[in-house]
This record gives C-alpha cells, sequence and structure tokens, in this order.
C-alpha cells in the first residue's frame, strides 16, 4: 500500500509539468486514470482547475435548437433519434427558417452568444435542396444577429459542403468522434465510418470552420478507451471538446446501461482538461442527470463550457439558472 501511494503522489506530482506547458504522454496519462482512486480524486480535479484557469480561461455557455428529429438512417446505440430503435420521442422535419431565428433570438435576449443548429441524420455528403434551405437559415441568422456564433452539427460532409458552410457563416462545426476510434464500430454504430467523420474534420478545417468533437462517457467503455479518445481530440487540433454522459434511452441497445457516478464522471473531465489543456471543454448532456448536486464540483474539474437550455430530445437547465451558476463560479 505505501508503495502504491509513492507512486501515485509521483504521477499527480509530475502532472504539474502541464502548468508549465509540457505534455502528458499517452503512457502517464493512462497510468493516472487506473491509479487515481476516490480518496485522491480532489488532488486530480485541483491540478486540472488550475490548468483550466491557466490555459482556457472563464465558463461560457452556448445553446442549441434540434433542428429536424428523428427518422436517422445511421444505428448509433446510444440515440434517441436513430430510425433503428423505437424511443417515442417527437419526430419532425427541417424547421423552416423563421422558427429557428425565433429560438436564436431567445437565446440572444438572455445574453448567450453561441448557438447551435442541429439535425438528425448521416449528412450531406452533396449539395442538395435541404442542404440549401440550412444555408440560407444560417444567412437568416446572420444577417440578423451579426454577433452570434453560429455552430453547425448535420453529420458528415463532403469538400463542397464544407465549402459552402464556411461560406455561409458556420463559425464552428460539431462532429463527435464519441469513444476510442478503434472501438468506434463497436460502440457506437457501424453504418457509417469513423475515417468519414475525420475526413469531415479535416475537410472543416481546410476552409477555415473550427471544430467542437468530443464524446461519450458510459457506452461500455475502459478508462483505456477514455484515454485514447482524449488523445486522437488532440491529434486533431481541434478548438472544443464538448463531454456528454450517457443518458440510457428506453429502446435503445444501451437502455440497460449504469449510469456513472459523479466522481468517475469529474475524473475522466480532469483528465481531458490535462491531455487538452488550451481547449474549451463542455459539459453537454448528462450535466443536471448525472451530477445532480456535483454540477460545481464538475465544473472546477476542467470543463469551461456548458449547453444550456435544453438538448436535442431532453430537457436542460434553464438559461437564467445557469447564468447565475456561471457568476458563482467565476470567485472558485
Amino acid at each position: 500500500m505505501k508503495a502504491n501511494r509513492m507512486i501515485l503522489n509521483m504521477l499527480i506530482a509530475n502532472a504539474y509539468k502541464v502548468l508549465d506547458g509540457e505534455t502528458l504522454t499517452r503512457t502517464e496519462a493512462l497510468a493516472l486514470a487506473e491509479q487515481v482512486g476516490q480518496d485522491d480524486l480532489l488532488d486530480l480535479l485541483s491540478l486540472a482547475n488550475k490548468v483550466r484557469k491557466k490555459f482556457a480561461g472563464a465558463i461560457e455557455p452556448c445553446s442549441i435548437i434540434n433542428a429536424k428529429s428523428g427518422r436517422c438512417s445511421q444505428n448509433c446505440r446510444f440515440c434517441a433519434q436513430s430510425g433503428h430503435h423505437d424511443t417515442g420521442i417527437e419526430t419532425y422535419e427541417l424547421l423552416a427558417p423563421e422558427d429557428v431565428l425565433a429560438a436564436a433570438r431567445q437565446v440572444y435576449e438572455a445574453g448567450v452568444r453561441t448557438f447551435g443548429y442541429v439535425t438528425s441524420g448521416c449528412g450531406y455528403p452533396e449539395p442538395n435542396d435541404e442542404f440549401r434551405r440550412i444555408l440560407a437559415t444560417l444567412d437568416l441568422l446572420h444577417e440578423t444577429f451579426p454577433d452570434l456564433k453560429l455552430c453547425v452539427s448535420i453529420g458528415i460532409l463532403g469538400e463542397e459542403t464544407a465549402r459552402l458552410l464556411a461560406e455561409h457563416h458556420a463559425w464552428r462545426y460539431n462532429m463527435n468522434l464519441q469513444t476510442s476510434p478503434r472501438r468506434y464500430a463497436e460502440l457506437v454504430a457501424d453504418t457509417h465510418s469513423i475515417d468519414d467523420k475525420i475526413a469531415t474534420i479535416r475537410a472543416l478545417q481546410k476552409h477555415g470552420v473550427t471544430n467542437c468533437t468530443g464524446g461519450i462517457l458510459g457506452l461500455g467503455e475502459s478508462w483505456e478507451d477514455r484515454v485514447d479518445l482524449a488523445f486522437a481530440i488532440r491529434d486533431l487540433d481541434v478548438e472544443g471538446i464538448p463531454i456528454n454522459v450517457l443518458l440510457p434511452i428506453q429502446g435503445t441497445p444501451l437502455a440497460g446501461r449504469p449510469v456513472l457516478t459523479p466522481a468517475e464522471v469529474a475524473k475522466a473531465f480532469a483528465l481531458f482538461r490535462l491531455i487538452n489543456p488550451t481547449r474549451t471543454i463542455k459539459f453537454a448532456a448528462g450535466r443536471e442527470t448525472t451530477m445532480k448536486d456535483f454540477q460545481g464540483l464538475l465544473m472546477l474539474a476542467g470543463a469551461n463550457s456548458m449547453i444550456t437550455g435544453g438538448y436535442l430530445t431532453t430537457r436542460g437547465r434553464s438559461i437564467d439558472d445557469d447564468q447565475a451558476f456561471i457568476r458563482q463560479l467565476h470567485d472558485f
């Protein structure tokens, strides 16, 4: 036991090099993931918070709209919107531009300056009529709110559709890897390839669109898988990292998965911060349902962004409540 304690103290002490601008190796990160237990978790979280404050800055919210719901052709095992699963969610076709504008106006007037436009479906490898309607909606949003940052999440893209999004005011694109790339087909979906997602990110980077690329905790992955995901994201050099915690949804293959503990979630966030010290790390789905009374602890574990006002098929906290929450967190 004493030898283990000495090793653990050395591992955490070594991780402080991140504060000096050095990087963790995969071996070091995996050792922390496997060795840090509940008795030492606060030491790891404290370091992650120091790294956040030095390199990543203030906590900022964003809000999203589900602009097209359900009937997706892909078989993502966690997703309520997959047409392969009977989850009973509301389904609808692409929202009219004026409906999206009304939702953006509510967010804007509440003080949020990042707005995510999200649709279900595999994506748009080539432009079609629906894709052109999306471009028209983005143009309307930009014309009405020039300082509103538009984040788009509409699936896998081709070279031309990536270029067109860049030309029509897309500031950031959300394309999640979800889990370790080597286990994507097993844990997430086999109707599309992780390589298609990576190619989409690269195409958007080529045309100057920043990227928001993260994943989901609780799919059945190991700590090694989580470390692999954090390093795969670092290798892609994206700007934002949204992390979701699985909400097991009835009708999906993952309906019976156990919910992660707040301690496990906080540890994962701390590791993502140490591996990606300068990036925006956003807590998305699971913040209210998994962390509950420990939300503040998580935001002190390295996160510096959150989705507010609701998710794609589940409710979240109100924007007003989250704005007050953020003001209180600034004191830490």
